[in-house]
């Protein structure tokens, strides 16, 4: 009996890995990255019809080769990691002033003074808004790929052409300062570089103030060209306190500070009169400091320019604000909008360097009307103005010119794409494309051909082929490969097939043996199951009941309590713990209310940091404010951490019976809880770390004592039972620290509800060691609930980077992996599927004593069997619902996501059923 479980995980095992692995190569296909690069020599020789020798830079300096002419001396990109749009632009623009507004006062004082010299952005990210992905896009100019996000942790150095290496071949100096991920990106690009760790985001300042260090002494000097630096700290203050925070505020004001020197030395260095300072976010973020989805928090960031050099008023007239408002000086502030798919191409026309060859953005007017070079007749070849008088003229057809040049471009690419990818574009879609492009390039023949400049309707024709081609990417980029995708659905469907074949003969097998005790059958328990099943599987088709997963995982955990009830009162009593299970199930619905909601971060019950403000919108409105409240919630957790330990050290004592395995145990555990209250208490980095060392080592105990024989006294229940618990114990502390203070409530909440399952098997259909399919269903959505309880989301931007670094600092890729992967899965996976036999190793009453080993293991393999038949199922429905939304608007912001979850969730639990298999039979 004990191989049927292990032979049949195995094989399941096999199975989702294969299916998997098919689905996720015809879904998450990256889109092809093509080889070419642009070189200077590319107009000329491609005979593009925007330009003749006359048109192009002059080259006798071979220095500085390029496809249009300069427009600054220099450029200061200084980025500010998830920098949101309301950080920068006028809290008047927004109907409430929340606390982190207007503290950026430096760029709104530039903005209100010299509104002819500087603009500010509402700057459209695509998602996902991960900073590799960002980064890569902003350098690159296409259009982020999704798979990329496994990458994030470990950048890989781009391949693709970029305006980094374009001024790299072209001789131009680069200097870089902040985000490690920068060197990842670019390992021999920069002449100087100063990379400091990027991914310990309890670290508000190391990198922040790196970057102020170095960047001031480079601002005076001369031998620079391009100088980035990208500063961390309101990344990482967001991550660990959100951004309704005292931290927050505080980083933003040395943000200030920091840009008022900068801005203080421009205006005095005359080396730097050409010089535009672009102060810009790579991505935003939520209220709770998340970030990596589409939402509009997560792509509506910030893009400031400014030039030390004012513009003609004439020049001034092109700018098109979106919002005005007042700001701190009561001076008028206007606002407008641009797509960060633009920033690449417009950086490379401002620097005079070859567009990066695949990108497919527009050079923004506005952003290049800016510069100096583009209007000042001193710094253009003399076809490029007819009337000396006009500055706007010559902007005009200045700006005609390299929008020609950009289009072309963005048509070599097309072109180039659709011959060597496999799928291309639609050709009804690439035949329209086309069509736009032909028409432009005709308008500035004719335009060139006459004795009149083009003018705005150029101008209109190449924006409108651009911006077509653009919205054609974001919608088919994506190549899906359907055979692949059909195979790999397919495989889900067979493995269901395969467990429910295993799951009726182990029934059947069992039904038998019980035919020879006493006990009927449990169809009915299994229909039942079944239909929660397949109503919550069947919700994955709707994007608002993904959303709301955890609400529904409660509505159907609430349901089975209130059948329990309506049970219970048949028999005219109600017992007690169907009550308590119906209460746990209203808190843990306000607990996911709170996890879900996007102020979760931002709750000091869920903080990291001790010392962190606290933040009672989680209490009643009617107690916030008073002392006892504040106070309550800092001891409540170590209340429940001592009612944790004294329960664990009961139950230990009380179920194993081998007198040195108990006192090893009980030592471990208790232990484990001094540290993490330790840690609470003082912030000592070694104690996290001790409790990393004693669960490892209890859980290698196990399968070391397992295996020697130790463990084998006793009944089999008893013995099950004391496995269990064991194994629980090694877990437990580990994951509750990674949760923080709200570990001790969510493990209390799991024991009592475990319980109250547990306790209302028996319903007089059924034994006490009986598998029964309603409890093992309950079992599985009690998981779900815990998940979004605790804060967690089946996106990227739900993921808890802070549990990551729970007792380290320094950054190790497979160390901080692990540790993310624990926080993730621990507490909806890990201790769930672990504490299994429980189900049917806890007697209500002395009718399990004796019974036969073979029952007891068919028992407990039935009760796998159907925990992994539920995740199986569910899984197989998130596939078919990516499948069918592929072409959803929100498939890459919702359905993916989910989908990345659900995989690794479903092979996390085929993994886990292995291993009990092998430690508990």
């Amino acid at each position: 009996m004990r191989m049927r479980l292990k032979a049949a995980a195995a094989v399941v095992l096999c199975l989702h890995c294969l299916g998997v692995y098919l689905f996720t190569r015809g879904f998450l296909l990256t889109r092809t990255e093509l080889s070419a690069f642009s070189l200077p020599s590319d107009l000329l020789q491609a005979q593009a019809p925007c330009c003749s020798e006359s048109d192009l830079p002059s080259t006798t300096d071979q220095d500085l080769p390029g496809w249009t002419p300069p427009t600054v001396d220099r450029v200061l990109i200084l980025i500010v990691d998830a920098l949101r749009f309301d950080f920068v632009a006028p809290s008047s623009l927004f109907e409430t002033k929340q606390k982190w507004m207007d503290r950026l006062s430096s760029l709104q004082h530039l903005a209100s003074t010299h509104p002819s010299s500087s603009r500010i952005f509402k700057a459209i990210a695509d998602p996902p808004t991960t900073s590799l992905q960002r980064l890569k896009a902003l350098t690159t100019g296409g259009l982020p790929t999704f798979i990329d996000v496994g990458n994030s942790f470990a950048a890989p150095a781009i391949h693709e052409d970029n305006w980094i290496h374009q001024l790299l071949h072209t001789g131009r100096r680069v200097v870089m300062m902040g985000d490690d991920t920068w060197t990842q990106l670019f390992p021999h690009h920069f002449n100087h570089s100063y990379p400091y760790p990027s991914f310990n985001v309890k670290d508000l300042h190391t990198v922040d103030n790196g970057v102020a260090q170095h960047l001031m002494p480079w601002l005076h000097r001369q031998d620079w060209d391009v100088l980035i630096g990208h500063f961390l700290g309101v990344d990482h203050a967001g991550h660990i306190f959100g951004v309704d925070s005292q931290p927050m505020v505080q980083k933003l004001e040395q943000i200030n500070a920091i840009l008022q020197n900068v801005t203080d030395i421009m205006n005095s260095q005359k080396h730097l009169e050409n010089t535009m300072l672009i102060v810009m976010g790579d991505h935003a973020q939520t209220l709770n400091g998340d970030h990596g989805g589409g939402t509009s928090e997560e792509v509506e960031t910030c893009l400031f320019a400014w030039m030390p050099r004012s513009l003609p008023s004439s020049i001034s007239s092109i700018f098109h604000p979106s919002t005005c408002g007042l700001g701190l000086n009561g001076k008028n502030i206007c606002t407008s909008t641009m797509q960060q798919l633009d920033f690449a191409v417009s950086i490379s026309a401002l620097l005079g360097i070859p567009f990066p060859f695949g990108s497919i953005g527009r050079v923004n007017p506005e952003l290049y009307a800016l510069s100096p070079g583009s209007w000042d007749r001193q710094w253009l070849p003399a076809s490029f103005y007819e009337d000396p008088s006009s500055d706007l003229k010559t902007w005009k057809n200045n700006y005609a010119h390299v929008l020609c040049i950009n289009s072309w471009q963005v048509k070599r690419y097309i072109d180039c794409y659709s011959a060597t990818s496999v799928m291309g574009f639609p050709s009804d879609d690439l035949h329209y494309i086309t069509k736009l492009y032909n028409e432009a390039q005709s308008r500035w023949s004719d335009s060139k051909n006459s004795s009149c400049k083009p003018e705005n309707g150029t101008i209109d024709e190449f924006s409108d082929f651009l911006l077509s081609f653009a919205t054609l990417a974001r919608s088919a980029w994506t190549e899906f490969d359907l055979k692949l995708m059909g195979v790999g659905l397919g495989i889900f469907i067979i493995s269901i097939i395969f467990h429910l074949f295993v799951f009726e003969r182990v029934h059947s097998l069992s039904n038998v043996y019980d035919n020879k005790t006493q006990k009927s059958s449990n169809h009915l328990q299994i229909y039942v199951a079944f239909l929660l099943v397949a109503v919550r599987a069947v919700s994955f088709l709707s994007n608002s009941y993904i959303l709301a997963e955890g609400r529904v995982a409660n509505f159907l955990l609430a349901t089975t309590a209130i059948g329990s009830i309506r049970s219970s009162l048949v028999y005219g009593k109600i017992k007690k713990h169907d009550l308590v299970f119906l209460i746990l199930i209203i808190l843990i619905r306000f607990g996911i209310e709170k996890g879900m909601s996007k102020q979760a971060a931002t709750n000091s019950f869920l903080n990291y940091d001790s010392g962190s403000d606290f933040d009672l919108n989680w209490l009643p409105s009617l107690f916030e404010g008073h002392d006892f409240v504040t106070l309550l919630s800092e001891i409540s957790p170590m209340i429940i951490l001592f009612l944790l330990s004294f329960l664990s050290c009961k139950y230990i004592t009380c179920t194993v019976h081998s007198r040195y395995i108990k006192w090893v145990v009980t030592v471990g555990t208790m232990l484990s809880y001094l540290f993490i209250a330790t840690f609470w208490l003082s912030e000592r980095s070694f104690a996290p770390k001790m409790v990393y060392v004693i669960g490892l080592s209890l859980f290698v105990l196990n399968f070391v004592l397992r295996y020697l024989g130790i463990l084998e006294k006793g009944e089999t229940v008893q013995r099950l039972r004391s496995l269990a618990l064991v194994m629980v114990s090694a877990w437990s502390p580990t994951i509750l620290i990674l949760l923080g203070k709200q570990g001790p409530f969510a493990v209390l909440v799991c024991i009592f509800a475990g319980w109250s399952i547990i306790s209302s098997k028996n319903k007089g259909l059924l034994d006490d060691c009986k598998m029964d399919p309603i409890s093992v269903m309950q079992w599985s959505l009690l998981a779900i609930c815990l998940f979004y309880q605790t804060g967690h989301w089946c996106t990227f931007d739900g993921l808890r980077y802070g549990a990551a670094f729970i007792g380290f600092d320094e950054f190790k890729v497979v160390r901080q992996a692990i540790l993310l992967f624990v926080d993730t899965f621990g507490i909806s996976h890990i201790l769930p599927i672990f504490s299994l036999p429980f189900l049917v190793t806890i007697p209500n009453s002395s009718s399990s004593k004796g019974r036969d080993k073979t029952v007891i293991f068919l028992n407990l393999t039935q009760v796998y069997l159907l925990y992994g038949l539920i995740t199986a199922i569910t899984t197989t429905f998130t596939v078919l619902c990516v499948a069918i939304q592929r072409r959803h608007l929100m498939v890459w912001g919702l359905f993916a996501p989910k989908y990345v979850f659900d995989a690794i969730g479903l092979l996390l639990t085929d993994v886990l059923i292995c291993v009990s298999a092998l430690y508990y039979c």
